[in-house]
């Protein structure tokens, strides 16, 4: 089954052409960080006019990439949520007039789903039932995976997402946005040692987060450090880092043992995270745990892993009709 996967669920425009869910023809993003780097976030309604201009050229740059022609297709699939509802509205009402322009089926899928089956486009997929840390800008979320579509949520972060402290730090230290990848590279000048911030929620009696506190503690040190904390901006950076990833290793990790599994995985924009794919890897070792983590185009938001878990409710006979409308919020079916 040839799938077009459209994602347009906040600030990339993606278009992919995928064959049973598993094999990659083409995979195109569009990508909208400096036009929202000024304002140190996204801005949904910029987000979703740039969708606008965005959408047609970069489906048409995956048909021809894939060396496809739209009526080869068999199916189309789409983010239909969680996300901004400007920005999800663009690809979706898209896909469902191509979708019935070309008289082919489509079907929205969670874009959650998606991410966790973006392992499955990847050589050695994890077998069933797996643990899955689903950590992004939007989502930190544990999930006892035990089939292409059965979820069980273990655990959620109560305020913020992992991402987006990332983010949030990033601008109070005037690094600018996106901030995971530069407090990555950045960590990797400092020291953890020297600046020792929180560990929130780490405990065997829980595997819910909260990232707002740690958040707070970086604030109030660089309040307090006014006049030297610049030179130490590698430092806090490595400090910050060390206790998110210290959380989130420790938390699904747990997960696994607690659940009997054997296979843990990582996914979402945040698994692109170095220090976090090192730190899971090092503890799951020390478990006997294997884990699985996508590569780094398929950790952050793409169209690929929409085609991939919109393959498994195609072929299930799900399907989605035109008074089908997105969601900003929902947990996993």
């Amino acid at each position: 089954m040839i799938i077009l996967g459209i994602e347009t669920s906040c600030d990339e425009t993606a278009a992919a052409v995928v064959v049973d869910g598993i094999q990659i023809l083409s995979s195109v993003v569009s990508s909208q960080i400096d036009i929202h780097h000024p304002y140190g976030g996204v801005v949904p309604e910029l987000a979703s006019r740039k969708h606008m201009e965005a959408i047609v050229p970069v489906v048409i740059e995956a048909l021809a990439v894939s060396g496809m022609d739209s009526k080869q297709l068999d199916a189309i699939a789409v983010t239909q949520g969680p996300g901004l509802v400007g920005a999800l509205l663009v690809g979706f009402c898209f896909a469902k007039s191509f979708a019935f322009a070309l008289d082919i089926p489509w079907v929205g899928v969670n874009h959650l789903e998606g991410h966790i089956n973006s392992l499955f486009l990847e050589e050695n997929p994890p077998s069933f039932p797996f643990v899955a840390l689903l950590a992004s800008g939007g989502h930190t979320s544990i999930y006892h995976v035990t089939s292409h579509t059965g979820f069980e949520l273990v655990g959620q972060t109560r305020d913020d997402a992992a991402g987006e402290a990332f983010d949030k730090v990033a601008k109070m230290l005037g690094l600018g946005y996106p901030g995971g990848g530069v407090i990555d590279r950045l960590a990797t000048q400092g020291d953890s040692k020297n600046i020792v911030f929180p560990r929130p929620f780490l405990d065997k009696s829980t595997f819910d987060f909260s990232f707002s506190g740690l958040k707070t503690a970086v604030r109030r040190y660089i309040q307090k450090n006014m006049d030297t904390y610049q030179q130490q901006i590698p430092d806090i950076a490595a400090g910050f880092q060390e206790a998110v990833v210290d959380v989130l290793s420790f938390k699904v990790v747990h997960a696994a043992m607690m659940k009997g599994c054997e296979h843990i995985a990582l996914v979402g924009g945040v698994a692109a995270n170095n220090r976090l794919r090192e730190r899971v890897r090092q503890e799951a070792d020390l478990k006997g745990l294997t884990v699985h983590i996508p590569c780094i185009d398929l950790c952050g938001d793409n169209a690929a892993m929409i085609a991939a878990i919109g393959y498994h409710y195609l072929i299930a006979g799900t399907v989605s009709g035109l008074c089908d409308d997105v969601y900003s919020r929902a947990r996993l079916r």
